[in-house]
């Protein structure tokens, strides 16, 4: 089994599930998963999960994300992107000032409606589904945090900004939601995932790079929490996923034995939980 993790810089026209398969067949492993989809317009940071380490998926995914998206202003399609149908069209009059006042005036939360094309189940169902089959369904609400939206530039209809989002903001939805505080519509043209956690897009392989004899990451690449040393009777308890009691305070730890990372715990109450394990 190849235990591990890579950093992707997916390529525009590719799914996340595509990315999946192919790093699944490089390296002759079944258990592959990834912390987050882009859609296949999407560029960018895209953290895949190999053998064990897809129970770490959770634990990579609740972090923030940072996006360099392109906004067109003038144009709403049914899919919130420029490959959708586009259906309302306006003219745009907005001056530069206005629309970076919109972005400084944006919330810093608020409730966002998941777009209608998004895997999002309902009763079941998938959210693109239902759209595909035209049926109607009401959209669910998410709270989402928007900790950073900076204007970039602007290119008539196009306005090209960066943003550090929480897990589970969709930036289609994020685009169209700017758009109506500037009284207009708009659709998302490019989008690229330039960051999750400290996990950055110079530090991503190209896919096609990408070979059986690419290293992957492990605990001590993937994490920078402090270091314990256990002795040979804690190692026993750490292998067998027991909890531990150590003299520190710090909310999550890389357990070490002999200088080699082997486990991640984090505390509960005056003890540490074991998280994950080589």
């Amino acid at each position: 089994m190849k235990n591990g993790v890579l950093l992707i810089n997916k390529p525009e026209g590719w799914t996340s599930r595509d990315i999946v398969n192919k790093i699944a067949k490089i390296y002759q492993e079944k258990k592959v998963g990834h912390t987050g989809t882009l859609d296949p317009l999407a560029t960018g940071v895209l953290i895949v999960c190999l053998g064990k380490y897809t129970k770490l998926v959770e634990a990579l995914t609740n972090k923030e994300k940072e996006y360099v998206a392109v906004m067109h202003l003038g144009l709403k399609t049914d899919t919130s992107d420029i490959t959708g149908n586009i259906v309302e069209k306006k003219k745009v009059s907005l001056s530069d000032e206005e629309i970076k006042q919109a972005f400084l005036c944006f919330p810093h939360e608020y409730e966002q409606t998941v777009p209608i094309y998004s895997a999002v189940k309902i009763n079941g169902k998938k959210l693109y589904e239902y759209a595909r089959e035209g049926q109607s369904v009401e959209l669910p609400k998410r709270k989402v945090v928007i900790e950073e939206l900076e204007f970039l530039k602007r290119e008539g209809d196009q306005v090209t900004f960066r943003t550090v989002v929480s897990k589970g903001t969709y930036i289609r939805s994020l685009i169209e939601d700017i758009a109506t505080s500037l009284k207009t519509v708009a659709t998302m043209e490019k989008l690229t995932r330039t960051r999750q956690g400290s996990y950055s897009l110079e530090n991503c392989h190209n896919i096609a790079d990408i070979t059986a004899q690419t290293p992957l990451l492990k605990l001590e690449d993937l994490f920078s929490y402090p270091k314990i040393d256990v002795d040979e009777k804690t190692v026993k308890h750490v292998k067998n996923g027991n909890k531990i009691s150590l003299e520190c305070q710090a909310p999550k730890i890389l357990i070490c034995h002999q200088g080699q990372v082997i486990a991640l715990y984090q505390k509960e109450g005056n003890a540490y939980r074991f998280l994950f394990g080589e």
